[in-house]
């Protein structure tokens, strides 16, 4: 087990790079599974989650080679149709896996992914999508089975906006008879980006990034070759963290447009952002105003920032409120910064948060992936030594933190617990 040391007070300033968008980069790898032949992606980040991404790809008969962050996928002879368990229960992207099998072999046996550590997120209208374009879908010992000997076309309504349902049935669209009309569909960037890379193998989509999605099946694709967006989550945690060290960040490679109710949100507690030709300039305020935040489907505020800039509001000048729409269990980090000396008070899906003057290091234990980025944050910020225990969650979503950490001026490190 490792462990981050952090000496926090300390104020960052310079540039960092923005990595590939894990979000990102997992459907695009599995979307090498639609078509035979030598598939390209560029940018993809070194991640806990994408090593589990292509141990299932490998376990599916497809050939897996990394070149730093480029990887060459061939997946001419598939030859297994499960998702085992053992990969599944690691990483709920495995789901992801069940259009693309389904719609080029016309058989897929996944196992269910089961709860979450931050609230349940079933899989039910990825399920009730496949079935209206034909599947028939079998539920037994813990696996989902799929059959149809070709997918058509069908209209599709989400009860919620479903990032993963609406990747999952727009990549299954691609090579089914027909047209698909996704009502209802989410709207995040990772959806445009994964619309983008299909259209150049081939696919025929128009409306994604809105909440209807139009997808006019072909016979087959052809192999892809693209470039993974930059992570927006990531990006945005570096700019809380200017906020928060009332530092001076400039973030090589993202998008404003992505990051709009972030930016609107981190301009009202007092930062300043400025948008470059190459990305985006964060610098904190000495005074960080207190700011309520309603967490919601894109292009709202991003559930996976809300604990960032829970942390961020821990530092106001007053209280704040923040009501976490999209999943439930999504306060377990408060109690960690509570032991930091955040003053937080939670009923129900809302936190009150009353800003102090300072945080105090202490132990700490990171319980989510999100969390784990809250808590490093705090710890940056707060006085005297701070321990972040289980860094596994963070080494899921974030490349190499620690040392982009220190390139910034960061006393960071990561040791053997």
């Amino acid at each position: 087990m490792e462990k981050i040391i952090i000496h926090g007070g300390r104020r960052l300033k310079g540039e960092v790079a923005i990595s590939g968008a894990k979000n990102a980069a997992l459907p695009l790898l599995f979307a090498t599974l639609l078509t035979g032949g030598r598939h390209c992606l560029d940018n993809v980040p070194a991640l806990r989650d994408i090593h589990t991404a292509e141990q299932l790809l490998t376990t599916l008969g497809a050939s897996v080679e990394r070149h730093g962050s480029r990887f060459e996928v061939e997946a001419s002879h598939l030859n297994h149709v499960e998702a085992p368990y053992d990969l599944v229960r690691t990483m709920r992207a495995s789901v992801l896996v069940l259009g693309p099998l389904l719609a080029r072999l016309g058989h897929a046996r996944v196992s269910l992914p089961g709860g979450c550590a931050i609230g349940a997120r079933p899989i039910n209208l990825h399920l009730k999508g496949l079935e209206a374009m034909g599947a028939r879908i079998e539920l037994s010992h813990g696996y989902v089975e799929a059959r149809a000997r070709r997918l058509r076309g069908a209209r599709i309504y989400f009860d919620l906006p479903t990032v993963g349902g609406t990747e999952n049935l727009m990549m299954a669209a691609s090579l089914a008879r027909g047209t698909t009309v996704l009502e209802n569909a989410a709207c995040e960037p990772e959806i445009v980006d994964l619309a983008q890379a299909l259209t150049r193998m081939g696919a025929r989509i128009e409306g994604a990034g809105s909440d209807r999605i139009v997808i006019e099946g072909v016979d087959e694709l052809h192999p892809l070759q693209y470039s993974v967006m930059p992570d927006r989550i990531e990006a945005g945690t570096f700019m809380v963290a200017a906020a928060m060290t009332r530092g001076d960040i400039r973030l090589r490679g993202a998008r404003p447009g992505d990051m709009e109710a972030l930016i609107s949100k981190l301009r009202e507690a007092g930062a300043e952002v400025t948008v470059l030709d190459d990305g985006l300039r964060v610098q904190g305020n000495r005074h960080i105003r207190p700011v309520n935040i309603k967490t919601l489907p894109h292009p709202g505020f991003p559930t996976d920032m809300q604990a960032q800039f829970m942390a961020l509001m821990a530092l106001a000048e007053g209280t704040s409120v923040i009501t976490e729409s999209v999943f439930e269990n999504r306060f377990m980090h408060v109690c960690e910064l509570q032991r930091l000396g955040a003053d937080i008070a939670i009923e129900g899906s809302t936190a009150t948060v009353k800003g102090s003057r300072g945080l105090v290091g202490a132990p700490v234990m990171a319980t989510d992936l999100r969390a784990s980025a809250c808590l490093v944050l705090a710890g940056l910020a707060a006085e005297n030594t701070t321990e972040v225990a289980r860094i596994y969650h963070l080494d899921r979503g974030y490349e190499r933190i620690e040392e982009k950490f220190r390139q910034l001026g960061a006393s960071i490190e990561r040791v053997k617990a």
